[in-house]
């Protein structure tokens, strides 16, 4: 081996191995059969990848097998980055979860943010996103098929969950101050793991909302697939009740407990504000700000969205 890769390899911190015991906070009879999980242990690996630079925060590379065994051998294993601050700790710790279709620049800025100023994060894969998506393949977790993104919504569920038990065994990781935050889709999906998942007590909705079939039904951009839905017998309060276990809002009381922040956009084109109102009602109208601004405009808030987002998570 050359003398330089021989240092490399020496100054690389082992890979760490071991295993996590998911043990449910209660006897989960407010979580929908659908989203309970059963205690079970699962093994997981750490990697040190990198440090930031100018800065001793480690990023990590995380991976543990899925809640649940789905026909795409890719999808079946969780990837995540983890943040880890510098100092001992106990830090709190926040899953971040990304955008629809973003090269998940995203979710890395607000992880490094947060790390930088001692609140750990980590940034979990999605169903069907990044690695979890097989190469050169057309799979992803919102399609036009909608069972396929019921049990991608489903999965990245259970898998959130088994992640908050991963954070929860960390010893650097103060247990009860464990949170998640999701920008768009992601809000989505971070709204419903926390309706399910008690242990997360601060929740950070960036761009979210509830509601879908208010918020969508009638939008002239579905009009095509409405109309070819209803010669097929459909209808709205049909569509509303198949839906319902996938939208955040029919949950949202269960986060009246927690420790909620929104950040909206009044001219979002992507998730009506309509929606963003309805969700902050269900959830128990908690901190919110709302933005002069679009969806993709956004983004000229985002000094001020980082500095309430760590606020938030950091606070004891």
């Amino acid at each position: 081996m050359h003398p330089l890769a021989l240092a490399c390899a020496l100054l690389t911190p082992a890979p760490e191995t071991g295993t996590v015991h998911f043990t449910p906070a209660d006897d989960q009879q407010e979580v929908p059969r659908l989203y309970r999980l059963a205690p079970r242990p699962f093994d997981y690996t750490m990697k040190w990848m990198y440090n930031l630079p100018g800065y001793d925060i480690g990023v990590y590379d995380v991976r543990f097998p899925s809640a649940v065994e789905s026909p795409t051998p890719e999808n079946n294993t969780v990837y995540c980055e983890y943040y880890r601050p510098e100092g001992k700790g106990p830090f709190p710790c926040v899953i971040v979860l990304d955008i629809t279709g973003g090269d998940q620049s995203v979710s890395r800025v607000l992880c490094t943010h947060l790390s930088r100023h001692g609140v750990a994060g980590l940034f979990v894969q999605m169903a069907y996103y990044g690695p979890r998506r097989p190469p050169g393949s057309k799979l992803r977790l919102l399609s036009t098929d909608m069972f396929q993104t019921a049990a991608a919504i489903r999965q990245t569920v259970l898998d959130l969950r088994l992640a908050t038990a991963w954070m929860e065994s960390r010893p650097e990781i103060d247990a009860k101050r464990l949170g998640i935050l999701g920008t768009s889709l992601g809000s989505f999906l971070a709204s419903l793991a926390a309706e399910m998942e008690p242990k997360l007590g601060r929740v950070a909705l960036l761009l979210s909302g509830g509601g879908f079939i208010d918020g969508y039904y009638d939008n002239p951009r579905a009009a095509e697939y409405r109309k070819f839905y209803e010669l097929l017998g459909g209808s709205k309060d049909k569509l509303a009740k198949i839906i319902a276990p996938y939208d955040p809002i029919t949950c949202a009381a269960s986060l009246k407990s927690r420790k909620v922040l929104m950040l909206e956009a009044m001219h979002d084109e992507i998730v009506p504000p309509k929606m963003g109102e309805a969700m902050w009602r269900a959830c128990g109208e908690p901190e919110i700000h709302w933005y002069n601004s679009g969806h993709y405009t956004s983004v000229i808030y985002l000094a001020d969205g980082l500095e309430r987002v760590v606020k938030h998570f950091a606070a004891e």
